[in-house]
């Protein structure tokens, strides 16, 4: 999963050294950062990418609907690809062990990304540590149940967006370090001081063993535009800069 997020980040560039653009999704990715911080954008970004893959529908699952569609990105308007991706709204933790559950019996392709925003929202109403790890482990099932629906050669990815507090409690550090055990690559949003109007953040993706560190800035205009530039990517030394690049869609 990390690699279609660097994709969406990177503007479409080629893939990271030694790695092919194929069906396999990497390991499960969570999205972290703090309240208005972006992580639904950067997942709808997700959801769009893999809708134009052409490797099947995308589940996008999340508490409420949407009250508007993020538009940061061309591919946004691209009624082809909006059409591929599936809104489910469970309204509750029981909700969603039901919808999980009955992955099974759902009609239709089977998913290639699976995605879940606001998972803070689940976990509050079941806060133990046991709850955590039961629904980390039943979405990493169900993804793993889509892919052997998708056949050889198929694979579903499973991306999570949780949000984080400036100020951590031992029981938030507890969630956390449980939850990055599920989700090998991880996604950190960052805001940063900007303009009147525009929304900066500092993106850290960590693909968990899949391919360097990376690091870019991701404005957001007013109108809903999104700007990217890649701050840098770690072989070494995280501070060198190697450079910067365009990423905005009209």
């Amino acid at each position: 999963m990390a690699e279609t997020l660097r994709r969406v980040l990177s503007a479409g560039s080629a893939a990271w050294p030694g790695e092919e653009n194929t069906a396999e999704a990497g390991p499960p990715l969570l999205l972290l950062g703090a309240p208005g911080s972006g992580k639904t954008a950067l997942l709808f970004a997700a959801a769009l990418e893999a809708a134009g893959e052409g490797r099947g529908p995308v589940l996008f699952l999340t508490r409420r609907p949407l009250q508007s569609l993020p538009c940061g990105t061309g591919a946004a308007r691209d009624p082809m690809r909006l059409q591929k991706i599936r809104f489910q709204y469970p309204s509750s933790t029981r909700e969603l062990f039901h919808l999980l559950c009955s992955a099974h019996e759902t009609p239709g392709p089977a998913p290639s990304l699976l995605l879940l925003d606001g998972l803070e929202e689940y976990l509050a109403e079941d806060p133990g540590a046991e709850e955590s790890a039961y629904l980390a482990a039943l979405l990493l099932d169900t993804a793993a149940y889509f892919s052997h629906r998708l056949g050889p050669g198929g694979d579903c990815g499973l991306m999570v967006a949780l949000q984080t507090q400036e100020v951590a409690d031992s029981g938030d550090a507890l969630h956390l370090a449980l939850l990055q055990r599920y989700f090998p690559a991880q996604c950190w949003l960052q805001p940063e001081a900007s303009g009147s109007g525009e929304h900066r953040l500092r993106v850290c993706l960590e693909p968990g063993g899949l391919g360097p560190r990376t690091e870019w800035w991701v404005t957001f205009q007013p109108g809903g535009k999104m700007t990217i530039s890649l701050l840098h990517t770690q072989a070494g030394d995280p501070s060198s800069d190697k450079g910067s690049s365009s990423g905005g869609h009209p």
